[in-house]
């Protein structure tokens, strides 16, 4: 049942990254910081004072920037590799999946976070297109509140994070095939 559940943890912890690599880092440092959580070594690390700073810091320059249109587009350029990145630790780093191989779990973290970025990105210029990018911060806080909420989800009540992330995946495809048969 453990694995199961880290499993689903897992799941969830990774397409959170995938709207916004640095809440799900955070959340889990910093509960891995307080001893709420056990994370799976080498990724103990995520709890160690100076990468929760950093992680911060860096989340917080993200955080403002993904806010003003123009600097949000470059910003997902390049966070690209970096939410891929993260789904990856995130997913690796739980505890409870310790009997699955480490590079299995680092590419299906690899590939959640990444497809969710992937879907996230491909969605955003229709916010642009729609509003003049002036729709964007709003779209921006969506995604970042949607990502805590399934960075707690995942750590609370793994099943609901995997069924939020599965909403997720839904609505993003019913946007893009409505905007497909539109255009």
């Amino acid at each position: 049942m453990e694995l199961f559940s880290g499993l689903l943890s897992s799941l969830g912890l990774s397409g959170a990254a995938g709207l916004n690599a640095y809440i799900p880092l955070f959340l889990v440092g910093v509960l891995a910081h307080l001893g709420l959580i056990d994370l799976a070594q080498p990724y103990d690390f995520l709890g160690n004072t100076w990468v929760l700073l950093g992680v911060f810091l860096v989340g917080l320059l993200d955080f403002v920037g993904d806010k003003v249109p123009g600097i949000d587009h470059a910003l997902h350029l390049f966070s690209g590799w970096v939410n891929a990145a993260a789904g990856a630790i995130l997913f690796a780093s739980q505890a409870g999946i310790a009997d699955v191989p480490p590079a299995l779990s680092l590419g299906l973290g690899l590939v959640v976070a990444g497809g969710v970025q992937a879907g996230r990105t491909a969605l955003r210029p229709v916010s642009t297109t729609l509003t003049a990018g002036l729709g964007n911060p709003v779209v921006s806080a969506a995604e970042d509140g949607l990502s805590l909420g399934l960075s707690l989800f995942s750590i609370l009540i793994p099943p609901l994070a995997v069924l939020g992330l599965l909403g997720l995946v839904f609505l993003a495809f019913r946007l893009y095939w409505r905007r497909r048969r539109a255009a």
